[in-house]
């Protein structure tokens, strides 16, 4: 049995049942607020189907063990050249898996690892997932997160207080609106470089 580093248990099966309900919201629903924050922030050039860059604004006053970890890992290139494993429409696209998720490997187990740092400590907020927040990947334990994670093309409230958000997207929702889906998508895209602007 896959042990998936996200939205796994009954926390994410309630919730997709209601996601039938805000799919029609998806293209016009509210989205996180699109002005630029403090940082630092995550910019990724995505490759593939879609094409173009994404900047995340980080929010350490929110989650600050979690955005200490996303930022050590872009910074050593981890994330460099992983794919985008698990994109469901009108709701998210996770991406992140440093171990199991590199474009030129074997990305068959892509969703069921994490990096060689350790899990994460929940950090849960009130900070609602709107269309463009950027939520932390993990399992049924609420202390699992490690190095995925998933931005959302629709609100998501179901999730609201069960996973950690981050950030939210900045720029470039265009491009993440372009991801190829699918669980697995047949030719997933890719982080193909990711850096940090402080």
């Amino acid at each position: 049995m896959r042990d998936p580093r996200l939205i796994a248990g009954g926390i994410f099966a309630a919730g997709f049942l209601a996601l039938g309900s805000m799919v029609a919201i998806a293209q016009s629903g509210t989205e996180a607020d699109a002005t630029d924050g403090p940082g630092p922030n995550l910019v990724i050039e995505v490759a593939g189907q879609a094409n173009g860059r994404v900047v995340i604004d980080l929010m350490p006053d929110v989650a600050p063990r979690h955005v200490e970890q996303i930022t050590a890992l872009a910074k050593s290139g981890a994330y460099d050249g992983v794919v985008f494993h698990r994109v469901i429409d009108g709701f998210m696209a996770q991406t992140g898996d440093v171990q199991f998720g590199k474009a030129d490997g074997n990305t068959s187990m892509a969703g069921m690892g994490g990096s060689d740092l350790p899990d994460l400590p929940a950090e849960f907020s009130a900070t609602p997932y709107l269309r463009g927040i950027v939520g932390m990947a993990r399992s049924q334990d609420p202390d699992s997160a490690n190095s995925q994670f998933f931005i959302m093309f629709a609100p998501g409230e179901f999730l609201n207080g069960q996973y950690t958000v981050v950030g939210h997207v900045i720029a470039g929702m265009d491009v993440v609106d372009a991801i190829q889906r699918g669980e697995p998508p047949a030719t997933p895209d890719r982080m193909e470089k990711v850096t940090v602007e402080d």
